[in-house]
């Protein structure tokens, strides 16, 4: 929201689902609407409602065709359709940004097939290898068959390079943050930030956003001949000599540093919200 605000990439969806990690979806949408509500009060434009969409995890059909999943149709999956019919061109398609599971976006998919020539998909998700990584935990274990569908049909970005979350606000400068809703709402959130890294579900708005947060990326493709999991998506394989092809990206490192840097400076400027 703050990016979009100063200049980045416009905001045109926000989705909530559920997860094994937050099953209440009414819970997490009341979160996100409070949220919402306090960056709008505080001086924030151009923030969309929430989509909330409820689906269950995808079926890896009997024969392994991705095609022959029964879709969910859900809210969120309608709505990737739908702005990216409406928004996307060649040269600039819609970015999906995902910090939980992928079951929307392949979802998106088995609606409308042509959604992949308009959509990027970049999602904090899985680890990287030095043979390329994993669509695994955190985020990937949500949904093993939708990452099958994300990795094999869409251009895929994961996001791997994780950091030290609890740095970019620390208890100790909560009373620096603004004297507006949305500063009290972040002030009221300090304590409940989780402490690993690997919950740092931001990395992936910030390398969209962030120009140079991204510090290391290599390219790779779906490893289709390993066997289906269920508690893990595809390897994704590095391409031989490092080649610079293959429908994935991974990013192993992040300049987390940046993400404080930047996050202070949008806070503190007074045009951020219209002082």
């Amino acid at each position: 929201m703050l990016l979009a605000n100063a200049g980045g990439p416009p905001l045109v969806g926000i989705i909530v689902n559920p997860s094994s990690y937050w099953p209440r979806l009414e819970a997490s949408a009341g979160g996100w609407n409070q949220l919402i509500a306090a960056a709008r009060a505080s001086g924030l434009r151009n923030i969309p409602d929430p989509t909330v969409s409820a689906a269950d995890r995808l079926v890896r059909p009997a024969d392994g065709e991705i095609d022959h999943t029964t879709a969910n149709a859900s809210a969120g999956a309608k709505l990737i359709v739908e702005q990216s019919a409406r928004l996307s061109v060649p040269s600039r398609p819609l970015v999906v940004v995902t910090g939980s599971r992928l079951t929307d976006v392949a979802d998106a998919y088995l609606m409308d097939n042509t959604v992949v020539d308009r959509v990027v998909v970049v999602s904090a998700l899985g680890s990287h290898t030095m043979s390329g990584g994993i669509m695994g935990w955190p985020n990937g274990e949500l949904d093993a068959w939708a990452d099958w569908i994300v990795g094999q049909r869409f251009r895929y970005v994961q996001i791997s390079g994780y950091y030290d979350q609890t740095d970019d606000v620390p208890s100790a400068r909560a009373g620096e943050l603004p004297d507006n809703p949305l500063g009290m709402w972040m002030a009221d959130k300090v304590s409940s930030v989780f402490s690993i890294p690997m919950s740092s579900d931001q990395i992936a708005v910030l390398s969209v956003g962030l120009p140079g947060f991204v510090s290391a990326v290599g390219r790779a493709v779906v490893d289709t001949s390993a066997a289906f999991d269920t508690m893990t998506g595809p390897p994704l394989r590095a391409q031989a000599g490092g080649a610079a092809d293959g429908s994935v990206w991974v990013v192993s490192s992040c300049a987390g540093p940046m993400a404080a840097d930047r996050l202070w400076q949008m806070l503190l400027d007074p045009r951020t919200f219209g002082r």
